[in-house]
């Protein structure tokens, strides 16, 4: 044991006289970013079944961050934070397809400041007044890709292609072809993937229903089974187009100083995953691989946060961070993984589909959440409403089969505050919100919550924005608006462009 020890110690040595020594040439970087897929749902976080072997790849040779959170569980509004290192009540974008607004300063524009060539390809999210703040973007959302809405939707293009096309990845590899040789650079490359609707077909060998891990909160039903199966398939699709971008970082001869970072926007969009602010919601499966500075098949237990991205990058470039930044530069933990960056992380819920307003506080071992949203079941997006998972659970709900746990989506009211011991029920099935033992715990957390609101300026609306479909069938209501419109932000000083 005391060899193996003194071999790691050497490594990481190593890296770090490496790291230091490369100090005058900072890294390019590569986020990739999927689009809801859980935390654990790849090979590289302990799924037993789905294939992913590139993104193994990138934690065998990285560094796997086993608790790593978003700051809301829901798609443009988690993109927002990533870009603006800022929690989603204080970019005004806060709701789903709100864009970003201009004011809102980003590290890509910082970076670019700094002399770096900045990309973005595939889905976007972000509105139009931040694209300025990019070299190049080849936006998949506007280049013949659309979500469908409404009964039995599918992904549709203007015309048939290959899974590139509708993945979204179609330009990630000709983006970084196409990069100037001689700058550092900086690409943003999304994906469609995993995000609903699915349909058969899309890998050539499909994932069968007995692949499936059902979690407690879900029925285990064949209906449940096959729909799980066929958003595994979009994750080993998404997988295959993460391996073209490290084959290419290989073939340019790049990849030793090349930061890539792999996450995912938010959880599986399945009934008490996505939207939520369980783990099953705001845990993401966040990679980084760094070979000059970051040992291979290296883990982190820390707890990090999405808003911490922004001033992780400008660090690495040597750019101090803007002031509007909300997170923390947790690069220390790239080379000492047992650093501590922050004690607890913080999450909130807004509108995405339907009338909602949550805020939540996790440290290492406990979660506590307030639902000011509490009079309002815990309705899944609308797509999940859709989804054959949701139409079973409705049957089993008529017929008075579903678990207590299965039932929470259905439920009003539902407790206003909840708290969970996460080493004892890291599924957050009992809530220890009304148990005497927790008292002191409850308290404390609640305090630690309400101190990040009155430091964020998170004050609670008179109402909220109404639901815009329906609850049990996910249909759009007559009130739908389109496009929706961006809120200035509110917030602390620093919160705008110069």
């Amino acid at each position: 044991m005391s060899l193996r020890l003194s071999a790691i110690s050497l490594a990481l040595l190593s890296l770090a006289i490496l790291g230091a020594g490369q100090a005058a040439a900072p890294p390019n970087v590569v986020l990739i970013i999927a689009d809801d897929m859980a935390w654990d749902d790849s090979g590289a976080f302990g799924h037993p079944r789905i294939r992913t072997p590139n993104i193994d790849r990138l934690a065998h040779a990285g560094m796997r961050f086993d608790r790593a959170f978003l700051t809301t569980s829901s798609c443009s509004p988690s993109r927002s934070t990533i870009i603006t290192g800022r929690y989603p009540h204080n970019t005004g974008a806060e709701e789903l397809h709100l864009p970003l607004p201009a004011e809102q300063v980003t590290f890509v524009e910082k970076l670019k400041a700094a002399g770096y060539w900045t990309a973005a390809a595939g889905k976007w999210h972000l509105g139009n007044a931040v694209k300025d703040r990019f070299n190049l973007v080849r936006d998949a959302n506007s280049a013949g890709y659309q979500l469908a809405t409404g009964k039995n939707a599918q992904r549709k293009m203007t015309a048939a292609g290959p899974g590139a096309i509708q993945s979204g990845c179609d330009q990630w590899v000709p983006v970084l072809r196409d990069r100037p040789k001689d700058k550092p650079f900086f690409l943003w490359l999304a994906s469609f993937d995993p995000h609903r609707d699915y349909q058969d077909g899309t890998i050539p060998t499909p994932h069968r229903p007995e692949d499936a891990v059902v979690p407690p909160y879900l029925p285990d039903l064949p209906e449940v089974r096959s729909d799980l199966a066929r958003y595994y398939d979009e994750i080993t699709r998404l997988d295959h187009f993460v391996g073209d971008v490290l084959d290419e970082l290989d073939r340019q001869g790049i990849a030793q100083n090349t930061l890539v970072l792999f996450l995912s926007d938010n959880g599986r969009p399945f009934p008490r995953c996505k939207t939520t602010l369980y783990d099953s919601g705001i845990r993401t499966p966040l990679i980084a691989r760094w070979p000059a500075r970051i040992a291979a098949g290296s883990r982190c237990e820390r707890l990090v946060s999405t808003v911490d991205i922004a001033p992780t990058l400008l660090a690495l470039a040597g750019t101090a961070p803007a002031a509007s930044f909300q997170g923390k530069d947790f690069s220390p933990l790239f080379t000492n993984p047992d650093a501590r960056i922050r004690d607890v992380i913080h999450a909130e819920r807004n509108w995405h589909d339907y009338a909602a307003r949550a805020r939540a506080v996790r440290s290492e071992t406990f979660k506590y959440i307030l639902n000011d949203d509490h009079d309002r079941p815990l309705t899944p997006p609308a797509d999940a409403v859709r989804s054959p998972t949701f139409v079973a659970m409705r049957k089993l709900r008529d017929a008075g089969k579903l678990t207590p746990e299965q039932r929470t989506c259905f439920i009003a009211p539902r407790p206003r505050e909840e708290l969970y011991d996460l080493a004892h029920d890291p599924h957050e099935l009992n809530n220890l919100a009304g148990d005497p033992k927790y008292t002191q715990t409850l308290a404390a957390m609640r305090r630690t919550l309400e101190k990040w609101q009155h430091e964020t300026a998170d004050a609670a609306p008179e109402t909220l924005s109404p639901d815009e479909f329906d609850r049990e069938t996910g249909e759009p209501l007559p009130n739908r608006i389109r496009p929706r419109r961006a809120r200035r932000a509110p917030g602390p000083a620093g919160s705008t462009r110069p």
